[in-house]
């Protein structure tokens, strides 16, 4: 890991900022052996356009990945706490995550259509949606099955969230079809010649599924690339199952290499490590419309899902090791964390309290948004 050195003042605009992590994202960095090739005599050209090894992000971005990292974790513990009080019926999200999703949500041209980024996630998003603006009560929501939801109306499990506006499609149970489904909003980017990605997040078990081949397939076919942004949060467990057992590659970015996909390697408990990743990838796939295949390593700090306990963990938490870092360059106070986190643990709790209060659907609403537009989908009227 490359070492931090202290803030520096930024001259002219006098914005502080912080040294980030490109050096351990280059270092992750896995390209394609004609990439490679000729590297060591570069030109001052192609210098000039390779990524600074000491790259900067503004003080003000660490503060706001901070924050929206805080918020997502202190919401899944409040679904957790909702779940235990006998109030929901089912927990699965992604503490852990945070430093992977919340950069991801910052990057994402956010819109509907294709001139923006479609999102085909997986259910542990929440530090992906509350970066993109989701408010704790939406959340909740959906964790409560309240006929407010606005993601499924109240109909669904926690965390499959869908928000159209976003061009955020409906997150799935099933396990990675959303490898599949994005191949369909790709290919719409492509025929309109628009700087939208596509954006698919899954687990590290989920690749063993044909969906995540047949992506591969159909985001590289020679002269029809699309641009996917294929992403692999790569934890080391599926469900009680451990990688190591499963897993013959060396790391499952590799699997790019066979059909000529760009991949990388990135520490996906360093948002800025991930932010810069993150950003240097969707930059390639916006100015070449071809694919990326990208593995971020992850924590899973509260098992599985509620099914095995949803209890805390002994694996690296992001957050913590992210406010060490910017307490210790003096970016914010000791006493500055623990206000955020007091602050999201009462928005939190009233959230909850206000939720709790709402109306559950009714039989009524049972056949609503099956169709597009709510077209009728009961069966006995057809």
């Amino acid at each position: 890991m490359a070492k931090v050195t202290p803030a520096k003042r930024a001259g002219g605009k006098g914005l502080e900022k912080i040294p980030g992590a490109a050096g351990r994202a280059a270092s992750l960095r896995k390209t394609s052996s004609k990439q490679l090739s000729g590297s060591r005599a570069m030109t001052r050209k192609s210098a000039a356009a390779a990524p600074r090894s000491r790259p900067e992000l503004p003080k003000e971005l660490l503060l706001r990945m901070h924050d929206l990292m805080v918020k997502s974790r202190v919401l899944e513990e409040r679904l957790i706490k909702v779940y235990r009080a006998g109030d929901a019926y089912f927990w699965i999200g992604g503490p852990g995550e945070e430093a992977f999703g919340v950069p991801l949500g910052l990057l994402v041209s956010k819109g509907r259509g294709p001139d923006h980024d479609f999102l085909h996630l997986h259910y542990r998003c929440t530090p992906t949606l509350v970066a993109l603006g989701m408010t704790m009560e939406d959340s909740l929501r959906l964790m409560m099955n309240r006929a407010t939801d606005p993601s499924t109306g109240g109909r669904n499990f926690c965390n499959h969230y869908c928000f159209p506006q976003w061009n955020v499609l409906p997150v799935s149970s099933p396990i990675e079809v959303q490898y599949g489904m994005a191949v369909g909003t790709a290919i719409a980017q492509r025929r309109k010649n628009s700087k939208g990605v596509t954006i698919v997040t899954g687990g590290d078990a989920g690749t063993a599924e044909g969906d995540f081949a047949s992506c591969l397939v159909w985001a590289s076919r020679p002269g029809n690339e699309l641009p996917i942004f294929i992403t692999v949060q790569n934890n080391k467990w599926g469900i009680s199952t451990h990688y190591d057992g499963q897993h013959g590659e060396k790391q499952i970015a590799d699997r790019g290499k066979a059909f000529g996909i760009r991949t990388a390697l990135i520490d996906g408990n360093d948002p800025i490590a991930a932010y810069l990743g993150i950003r240097a990838e969707l930059e390639y796939i916006r100015k070449t419309g071809k694919p990326v295949l990208a593995e971020f390593r992850v924590s899973r700090l509260y098992g599985h899902s509620s099914a095995s306990g949803a209890n805390r963990e002994t694996d690296i938490c992001p957050i913590e090791q992210f406010e060490r870092k910017i307490v210790d360059l003096k970016v914010i106070t000791t006493e500055a964390c623990k206000g955020v986190w007091k602050k999201y643990d009462d928005e939190s709790r009233k959230a909850a309290e206000t939720v709790r209060a709402e109306p559950m659907p009714g039989p009524e609403s049972v056949w609503d948004h099956t169709y597009v537009g709510s077209e009728n989908a009961d069966w006995r009227k057809f």
